[in-house]
C-alpha cells in the first residue's frame, strides 16, 4: 500500500493528534502500529521526524469507523503513541480526544448532520463504554467557532457537550477494582478507582508535596516520581490491569484542598510526567473518589449539596466542572462535562 494515509489533525480538548478512518489505516495491528510510530516520529524525545508534539498529549491517535451496534453512529478507538518508546498502547480511553470524534465522523460522511446540532453516539472500544457527543451544525456543516472556553485551551470556541454512560468498571471490570475504599499501597492510602480512566487517588501531603506545584517543578521531582512509579506498579495487578510498567494506565492523582473555589485540587500523572491539565476521564473518576466516604480524595474535597453535583476539579492551567448524578444510595449514575475541538489540517500523512 502507498505510505500516504488520509488522517484529518485536530485538537480535542487539551490534546491533539491524528484522526483517521480505520479502513485506511493498515489492518494488521503490528503494521497500523508501525505506521503510527513513523507518522508521529517516536520514539524520539523532540519527535522531530514525525508529527508528534514531543509531549503525550501531543502525540494521540484516534482510530473511527461506522458502527453496527445498535444505537450506536460511530466507534472510536484511542491509541496513545509514547514518545520516547516504540510502543502505541490501547489500553486506556481518551476523553480529550474523544472532544473531536463527533465532529470528525460527520466531516468523513459517517453521520449525517442535522439542521442545528447533532447527537453522536459513540462506542468507545478501549472499554466498551458509550459517550454521546452535541455538535454544532447550522446548515448541516460543522462549526468550530462558538463562545464556548475551557482551561488549557486559548481562546473560544462551538462547545462540545459529553454525556457519558456506564463507566465505572471501564477497565478493571468493577468502579474499586479491590473491593475498598482505601487500599494502603507501599504505606500510602490509596483509592483504586475506575470511572471511565483507571487511577490512583492519593493525598499529596502523603507524597510528602503540598499539591498545588506547578508542573516543572513535579517533573523534576525524581525522588517523587519514583515512588509514584513504585506504587503505580504495586496497584497495576491489584486492578486487574496486570503487569502495567509499559502501559499508560493507572493514571496517578495527587489531590489536596480546593485553593480557588473548586470541589477539589488534583496533581496529575500520565503516568511519567506531570500532566499539564488533566485528562476528561480522569477528572470524571477524581470526582467520584470525592463522593466515597472515607477516600483520601473525600478528607480534603468540598462537597455541594444535593443529587446533581458540580465538582469542580482544579488542575495546573484551571478547573475542569464534571456534572455527576447520584442516587439515593450516593452512587454515580452518569458524569457529563462540556469540551471543545478544532480542526487543524486535513491531507495525508507519510508513514
Amino acid at each position: 500500500m502507498s505510505d500516504a494515509i488520509r488522517c484529518m489533525w485536530m485538537r480535542g480538548g487539551t490534546s491533539k493528534g491524528g484522526y483517521f478512518l480505520a479502513e485506511d489505516l493498515p489492518a494488521d495491528k503490528a503494521g497500523r502500529d508501525a505506521f503510527l510510530l513513523r507518522a508521529m516520529g517516536s520514539p524520539d524525545l523532540r519527535q522531530i521526524d514525525g508529527m508528534g508534539g514531543a509531549d503525550p498529549l501531543t502525540s494521540k491517535v484516534a482510530v473511527v469507523r461506522k458502527s453496527d451496534r445498535p444505537g450506536i453512529d460511530v466507534d472510536y478507538l484511542f491509541l496513545q503513541v509514547f514518545v520516547d518508546q516504540p510502543i502505541v498502547s490501547d489500553a486506556q480511553n481518551c476523553g480529550n480526544i474523544l472532544a473531536g470524534v463527533g465532529p470528525f465522523a460527520i466531516e468523513r460522511g459517517l453521520v449525517a448532520a442535522t439542521e442545528r446540532e447533532t447527537r453522536v453516539a459513540i462506542f468507545m472500544e478501549n472499554s466498551g463504554q458509550v459517550a454521546v457527543a452535541t455538535v454544532r451544525t447550522p446548515g448541516g456543516k460543522v462549526t468550530y467557532c462558538g463562545e464556548a472556553r475551557i482551561d488549557g485551551v486559548p481562546g473560544t470556541h462551538a462547545p462540545v457537550p459529553l454525556e457519558f454512560r456506564d463507566t465505572a468498571g471501564s477497565s478493571c471490570g468493577a468502579l474499586l477494582p479491590t473491593g475498598n475504599a482505601v487500599d494502603v499501597v507501599n504505606g500510602v492510602a490509596c483509592t483504586l478507582i475506575d470511572n471511565g480512566m483507571p487511577c490512583v487517588v492519593m493525598k499529596a501531603a502523603d507524597l510528602g508535596i503540598t499539591g498545588y506545584e506547578d508542573r516543572d517543578a513535579l517533573d523534576a521531582n525524581a525522588e517523587l516520581k519514583a515512588r509514584i512509579e513504585a506504587i503505580r506498579l504495586f496497584a497495576g495487578p491489584l486492578m486487574q490491569l496486570g503487569d502495567v510498567r509499559e502501559k499508560s494506565v493507572p493514571k496517578m492523582m495527587l489531590v489536596t484542598h480546593p485553593k480557588t473555589g473548586g470541589a477539589i485540587c488534583v496533581r496529575s500523572f500520565i503516568p511519567h510526567r506531570a500532566h499539564a491539565t488533566i485528562g476528561v476521564l480522569g477528572a470524571v473518576s477524581v470526582a467520584t473518589a470525592c463522593l466515597i466516604e472515607g477516600s483520601p480524595a473525600a478528607e480534603v474535597a468540598v462537597i455541594p449539596p444535593g443529587p446533581r453535583k458540580t465538582l469542580s476539579v482544579e488542575h495546573p492551567t484551571g478547573e475542569m466542572s464534571c456534572l455527576l448524578e447520584v442516587d439515593d444510595a450516593g452512587n454515580v449514575t452518569s458524569a457529563a462535562l462540556l469540551r471543545t475541538a478544532r480542526k487543524l489540517m486535513d491531507g495525508v500523512i507519510h508513514g
